[in-house]
């Protein structure tokens, strides 16, 4: 480059260049003793900013906009989409199979990232567990890469224990729809 000298080194500023570096110095410092009388003014008055035209930080928020800041700032994102994909699992997985599985919880541990679903019957549980690699791939496409890596799926509850004369010590109730 033409003026530059042979070793590299940018040379000392001279002349008009020493100028402008000396004055956006001058001006830096005007700046930042503006800003300290400034704040030293309104610690006099009472303290803190006064609300004004502009919006700032302390104005009111929708409340989505603050839910929103509220979820991002805590990092609630995932949590937050498997809630919503709990509100929305009719259409996920369809009307026939929602009304007999249903999405107990979440495990956001990452290691485990599981999705556990309770269906009324052994038969909707095994054909659950039949469409869990598809489901999962449907989810991780609508919530993100890797949000869920396994559908744990549990079968129906049985009903309570009922202890008396007719029943055998341990029995759980009809074997094959309970377990």
């Amino acid at each position: 480059m033409p003026g530059w000298p042979v070793d590299g080194k940018q040379p000392e500023p001279s002349g008009v260049d020493l100028a402008r570096v000396a004055l956006r110095a001058a001006k830096e410092q005007a700046r930042a003793r503006g800003a300290a009388a400034q704040q030293k003014k309104q610690a006099r008055r009472g303290g803190g900013l006064r609300s004004g035209a502009r919006a700032d930080g302390r104005d009111p928020l929708p409340l989505g906009a603050a839910i929103n800041r509220l979820i991002t700032e805590r990092g609630w994102e995932t949590p937050a989409a498997v809630g919503g994909v709990m509100g929305r699992w009719p259409q996920i997985v369809g009307e026939d199979l929602a009304n007999h599985c249903v999405p107990l919880r979440y495990d956001e541990d990452p290691d485990e990232r599981v999705l556990t679903v309770q269906c009324d019957s052994t038969a909707w549980a095994t054909q659950l567990r039949l469409l869990a690699p598809q489901l999962v791939a449907r989810l991780n496409a609508d919530l993100g890469h890797g949000t869920v890596r396994l559908i744990k799926v549990l079968g129906p509850g049985g009903p309570q224990r009922r202890f008396g004369p007719l029943r055998a010590p341990g029995s759980t109730g009809p074997g094959d729809t309970y377990g």
